[in-house]
C-alpha cells in the first residue's frame, strides 16, 4: 500500500510515496494516458521502467548504456536517448533499434533529459559525465532534434549539463535548464522548423535551491523545477521571473517531475539514491523513491500535461 509521508502545514499540497523500489537515478517521468502507467528511466541502472498505479507493479527493460530519457511513440513503443545515440525501443522484444549515433568524438558524453515537442519531434540534450564527484567538464553538451523521418539536427551547443525542458502553451517559447548555470532560460522556438535561438534568463536559483534538474509546465504556463540536492520542487512564473511556490520533499536528491493521473491533477516526482554516502542513505530512507504531490482544491487540480507523441518511423528503420 502507498505510504503517506507527510503533509506540510505551510504548504497546500500532500506528498505520498507511490513507488518504494529504490532508483539509483530516477529521471524523466512521462505519463502514458492510454495505458494509465507512469514511464520513467533509472539512468545509472540503465533501465526504462513503467509503474502501474492500480497493481503497483513495476516492469523494466535493461539497456546496454545509460539511458537519459524516454518518450512515447504515436505508433506504439518508445523513443529513447541512451549513451550518445537515439533509438526506438520495442517493449515486447526488449530490443532497441538505433536511429542515429552522435558525438562519437566525445567518449565521455551521454544523453540526459529530453521530451517530445508540440510538433511531435523528440528533443534531447547531452552532457559530459562527472570527471570527479560534483565536477563536470563545461561546454561539452548540445541539444538535438530527432525528426519523424529519423533525421537529426543539432540546435544548441556549448552547454554544460543539458537538463529540464518544456514549451510554452502557445508553443513559441522553449524553456531549458543547463544545470551548470544554476538557472532557467527561455528561447524563441520556431515550431515549423524546431529552431531554437535568442536565449534569455528567466530565473537564477538561490543558494538554498542548489542545482536545477528536470522541469515541467502546468496549464497556467508556470514551470515546476526539481532542485537536486535541495530536496524541493519550485514553481516559477516565467513571465515575471518570480518563484511562486516551494514544495519541500522527503528526500534531498529530487530529479524531475511530470503531471499525470486522472485529469492530470497529480504531480509525479522522481528522486535518486546515488550520490549519497552510506551514512546519508541511513538518514534518508526515501531516497530513490517516486512521489505524488496532490490535493483537491489547489492549483494541481487545474494542471494538464503538455504532451505530444513522436511520429511513426519509416518502415526501413
Amino acid at each position: 500500500m502507498n505510504e503517506m509521508l507527510m503533509i506540510y502545514a505551510m504548504s497546500p499540497v500532500k506528498i505520498e510515496t507511490v513507488m518504494k523500489e529504490k532508483n539509483q537515478m530516477g529521471e524523466c517521468p512521462v505519463w502514458d494516458e492510454k495505458a494509465g502507467h507512469l514511464v520513467f528511466v533509472d539512468i545509472n541502472a540503465q533501465k526504462i521502467c513503467r509503474w502501474n498505479p492500480i497493481t503497483e507493479e513495476v516492469q523494466s527493460v535493461t539497456l546496454d548504456a545509460r539511458v537519459g530519457c524516454v518518450a512515447l511513440r504515436e505508433c506504439g513503443g518508445y523513443v529513447v536517448a541512451l549513451g550518445t545515440r537515439f533509438g526506438l525501443l520495442s517493449w515486447e522484444d526488449q530490443s532497441v533499434t538505433t536511429v542515429s549515433y552522435l558525438e562519437q568524438d566525445k567518449p565521455n558524453n551521454r544523453f540526459n533529459d529530453g521530451k517530445v515537442d508540440p510538433a511531435g519531434r523528440f528533443v534531447a540534450g547531452t552532457m559530459a559525465e562527472e570527471s570527479s564527484p560534483g565536477v563536470w567538464e563545461k561546454q561539452q553538451g548540445s541539444i538535438y532534434t530527432l525528426y519523424s523521418d529519423c533525421s537529426v539536427v543539432k540546435q544548441l551547443d556549448q552547454l554544460g549539463i543539458s537538463n529540464g525542458l518544456d514549451w510554452s502553451l502557445d508553443h513559441q517559447i522553449f524553456y531549458h535548464i543547463d544545470s551548470l548555470t544554476y538557472a532557467v532560460h527561455a528561447f524563441d522556438y520556431d515550431l515549423p522548423s524546431g529552431k531554437i535561438d535568442n536565449r534569455r534568463l528567466i530565473y537564477k536559483l538561490e543558494e538554498e535551491e542548489s542545482m536545477p534538474d528536470g522541469m515541467c509546465i502546468d496549464i497556467q504556463g508556470k514551470l515546476w523545477v526539481a532542485c537536486i540536492d535541495a530536496g524541493r520542487i519550485i514553481r516559477l512564473d516565467p513571465e515575471t521571473g518570480k518563484r511562486l511556490q516551494t514544495v519541500k520533499m522527503p528526500t534531498p536528491r529530487i530529479t524531475s517531475c511530470c503531471f499525470g493521473g486522472k485529469d492530470y491533477s497529480e504531480l509525479y516526482v522522481t528522486s535518486a539514491s546515488d550520490g549519497l554516502s552510506q551514512e546519508e542513505l541511513t538518514r534518508e530512507p526515501h531516497a530513490g523513491e517516486i512521489f505524488k504531490i496532490f490535493q483537491a482544491g489547489t492549483i494541481l487540480d487545474f494542471c494538464l500535461i503538455f504532451f505530444f507523441t513522436f511520429g511513426s518511423a519509416p518502415q526501413n528503420v
